[in-house]
């Protein structure tokens, strides 16, 4: 009997040619120390009997797997880590969008705004001016009625005398401020309102090339080192009052009552007047029987 036929046998079917061959290898190194230690001893020695632990494929197995969950763990760390990031910069995308969106929405919002109180703006200038338009119309309307009743009530007998003294005083004084040239202040008034001619009629204007009634009176009193207020009525209420049959270059004229006046110009002399009449004539100097005045005020 062979020395090795006790020596259990730890080969499992179905290996692979290199396990086999690798467990081949040892088994033999194995064997062949044990004949050769039973051919140097006794004869009649007993047969030896041992069970050799192999290394089993189990173990070399467990390793394998432990390297591939190990591997397994990183590749998911490492894809929980990629996904992470991925999540953040998505994140950060929507909250920039969302700020922008705001910000386009307010931005938007503001110009419609805008756009909405200067058309608020323009409607009411335009209603404003048709207003001052209308109030001019009538105003000729109410002295050319004032103007020929009076001029009725004047023919009467016992009055003749007395109103053909006025118109002669009225005449000579007339004839009186066609002729006589304006100085000092006045002359200053008169020239820069004459230097305005042909401007633009613009509600609230003050200059330099376009006006309104009271921005201009304003101005060109301001030329000759006079302040006056801004507002025609108050303009109107300034001074003392003078009869339009006696006006000097520098007066005041206005339309309307004198502490309720609408329209306020220049008398520049010779009948005439400086204006900013309306958007649709701008600043004309006009006969005073074009547009005739209801009143007159004197700062000078």
């Amino acid at each position: 009997m062979s020395h090795t036929a006790h020596i259990p046998s730890h080969r499992k079917p179905r290996r692979s040619a290199s396990k086999l061959a690798l467990r081949a290898g040892v088994a033999g190194g194995v064997l062949g120390t044990i004949a050769v230690a039973g051919a140097a001893g006794p004869a009649n020695a007993e047969p030896v009997t041992e069970t050799i632990e192999m290394p089993t494929l189990g173990s070399l197995a467990a390793g394998s797997n432990l390297a591939s969950a190990v591997a397994a763990s990183a590749e998911a760390s490492q894809q929980e880590a990629l996904d992470q990031s991925l999540q953040t910069l998505e994140q950060a995308a929507l909250k920039k969008a969302s700020q922008d969106a705001k910000k386009a929405k307010a931005e938007a919002d503001r110009k419609a705004a805008a756009e909405r109180a200067e058309k608020a703006r323009l409607k009411a200038e335009k209603e404003r001016e048709e207003a001052e338009e209308a109030a001019e119309r009538a105003s000729r309307t109410s002295t050319r009625t004032q103007l020929a009743t009076n001029s009725s009530s004047n023919d009467g007998g016992s009055s003749s005398s007395s109103s053909s003294s006025s118109d002669s005083g009225s005449s000579a004084s007339d004839s009186g401020s066609r002729t006589q040239a304006p100085t000092g202040s006045a002359a200053s008034i008169v020239a820069f309102a004459r230097a305005q001619v042909g401007d633009a009629y613009v509600s609230g204007g003050t200059g330099p090339n376009s006006w309104d009634c009271s921005g201009l009176v304003q101005a060109a009193y301001r030329a000759a080192g006079i302040d006056l207020p801004r507002i025609s009525y108050q303009q109107s209420s300034m001074g003392s009052s003078v009869s339009l049959g006696n006006l000097q270059p520098g007066d005041i004229l206005y339309w309307g009552s004198r502490s309720g006046s609408y329209h306020v110009a220049i008398y520049v002399g010779g009948g005439k007047y400086v204006g900013a009449q309306n958007s649709s004539t701008g600043v004309v100097e006009r006969s005073l029987d074009w547009d005739p005045p209801s009143g007159a005020v004197r700062i000078l």
